[in-house]
């Protein structure tokens, strides 16, 4: 039943403690853990002391003992022993001073264990008392085996004495020898609980203000060091709430340089990234919503109008054709969003095979034949190019080339497109170059690649473009291993090129 008790405690205990703020749960553990040491210190401490107590005082006894007895031992080998009321007198004179010097009880037995001598013998006058016996110490009766033990001298012992005293003693024995014979035994005694409750008391009060001390300057470091700690933690809990209204301008304050500040760092990048996709992703919304509704907006208008005959029929092929415009372009929007999802779904896979490249590019240019004479462009460097075959994903090839052709041709007016292939043992190098454009600024162009970014984005309705071609080549590139870019040179031109490894892996031949 108390178990139960307990263990339902516990549980409680525990539930309580796992929801609490992550400041009271650090702030807990670190305080138990600098009390849990102050314990085991402390107790340590009070091993060591009353080891050391009693290792101090087994000496002490044992020294005084021995002097006592050697001294003994002199006096009733000198001229002494021919006057017993002298040697009385001397012997138990000198076991007062030694008790009282060591605060202890020193007293001697003869052979047979009976006590003899002791420091109550003799009164204030040096005078014997009445009868020759102490009334404490008549009464002690040292055990045999003790004596024994004795004999040879140095005996220390921590009981009773089997049994003589009523509580635990600290007791040490030397042997009183004159001329070879034992003629008794020096016995230094003393209690435990008498002298060392008040040394043990003196320690414990000494480890105690210095254990108060140290915790309480220990705690208001945790205190200081949990709160700095958790700070930036709250800051990033707070700067998270904002996220999800849709703000994404709070940023946590770094300091330091450990793991923390490394999280911290990553966090504000984080939020930068966050903050760059959504405003990619409005304006992507209302490119695509202009894209999506102009197109429709004209297929609808001209479909109605040859409908109700608001068209003349000698016109309806010039507006159909319009129509068919439209809805290419829309098929061309439609397919890049469907390529981009399924580059973010990891659902676009390589089907390389050996092609010519460089017939790739004549029959991409073929397609923008009519665009480039309306828009007197002349396309140099087709002259140059002699058959090249790489091996790669053909389709998807065709889908960078005809992006790059397409982004050329859109933006140059009675200018020129040059292009160029170069290919060595490796690897293929396809540059397209623009002039008749008004250039593209290097912020714009370390961006230019990022997805639903367009890069003149007052001409955006005009270029009918969503901002996800080139973000799809350089996906595709890339997956093939190779690199693409794009410099420009102020208002004479802008180049896109990309290199492309001659050979893939696990390719069908």
């Amino acid at each position: 039943m108390r178990e139960n008790k307990l263990k339902t405690l516990a549980k409680r205990a525990a539930h309580k403690f796992s929801h609490q703020s992550l400041f009271v749960k650090y702030f807990t553990v670190f305080s138990m853990m600098v009390f849990t040491c102050f314990l085991v210190l402390g107790l340590t401490l009070g091993v060591f002391v009353i080891n050391y107590w009693s290792s101090q005082k087994n000496v002490l006894l044992k020294e005084n003992a021995k002097s006592v007895a050697s001294s003994t031992a002199e006096v009733l080998s000198s001229w002494l022993r021919d006057n017993p009321q002298g040697s009385v007198v001397f012997i138990c004179n000198n076991l007062t001073t030694v008790s009282e010097a060591i605060d202890a009880d020193v007293f001697m037995c003869d052979p047979n264990g009976k006590v003899i001598l002791c420091k109550e013998l003799l009164s204030n006058g040096y005078e014997v008392a009445e009868g020759g016996q102490c009334t404490i110490h008549s009464n002690y009766q040292i055990p045999q085996d003790i004596l024994e033990k004795a004999v040879k001298g140095g005996f220390y012992e921590r009981g009773t004495l089997s049994g003589m005293f009523d509580d635990t003693h600290l007791v040490a024995a030397e042997p009183v020898r004159v001329s070879g014979q034992i003629a008794g035994y020096v016995f230094a005694a003393e209690p435990i609980s008498m002298n060392f409750r008040g040394y043990v008391l003196d320690v414990i009060r000494m480890f105690l203000f210095a254990s108060l001390m140290a915790l309480a300057i220990g705690f208001i470091i945790i205190y200081l060091f949990t709160v700095s700690l958790i700070r930036p933690l709250k800051e990033m809990s707070k700067a998270t709430k904002a996220y999800a209204t849709g703000d994404f301008s709070p940023r946590v304050a770094v300091s330091g340089s450990d793991e923390l500040a490394e999280l911290t760092t990553a966090f504000n990048r984080m939020a930068s990234s966050l903050a760059t996709q959504e405003s990619s992703r409005r304006n992507f919304v209302a490119n695509v919503s202009h894209e999506l509704k102009t197109p429709m907006t004209t297929i609808g208008g001209f479909i109605d109008g040859i409908l109700d005959g608001t068209i003349p029929p000698e016109k309806e092929k010039h507006y159909l054709e319009i129509v068919s415009g439209e809805t290419k372009r829309l098929s061309r929007l439609v397919t890049a969003m469907l390529n981009m999802s399924k580059i973010e779904a990891g659902e676009l896979r390589l089907q390389p095979k050996p092609f010519d490249l460089c017939q790739e590019i004549f029959d991409t240019m073929l397609n923008f034949e009519q665009l480039i004479e309306k828009k007197h462009i002349d396309i140099q460097g087709l002259d140059a190019l002699s058959p090249t075959v790489i091996c790669a994903d053909r389709d998807m090839l065709h889908q960078v080339i005809y992006n790059l052709v397409d982004n050329a041709v859109k933006f140059t007016e009675n200018g020129v497109i040059f292009v160029s292939v170069q290919q060595t043992a490796t690897e293929t190098a396809v540059a397209i170059r623009n002039t008749g454009t008004s250039g593209i600024s290097s912020e714009e162009l370390s961006r230019i690649f990022e997805r639903f970014y367009k890069v003149d984005k007052s001409r955006s309705y005009d270029t009918k473009g969503a901002g996800l071609g080139l973000y799809i080549c350089k996906t595709i590139i890339e997956m093939h291993g190779g690199t693409i870019g794009a410099h420009s040179d102020g208002n004479v031109f802008v180049e896109f090129s990309f290199t492309i490894p001659n050979e893939q892996p696990n390719a069908q031949v």
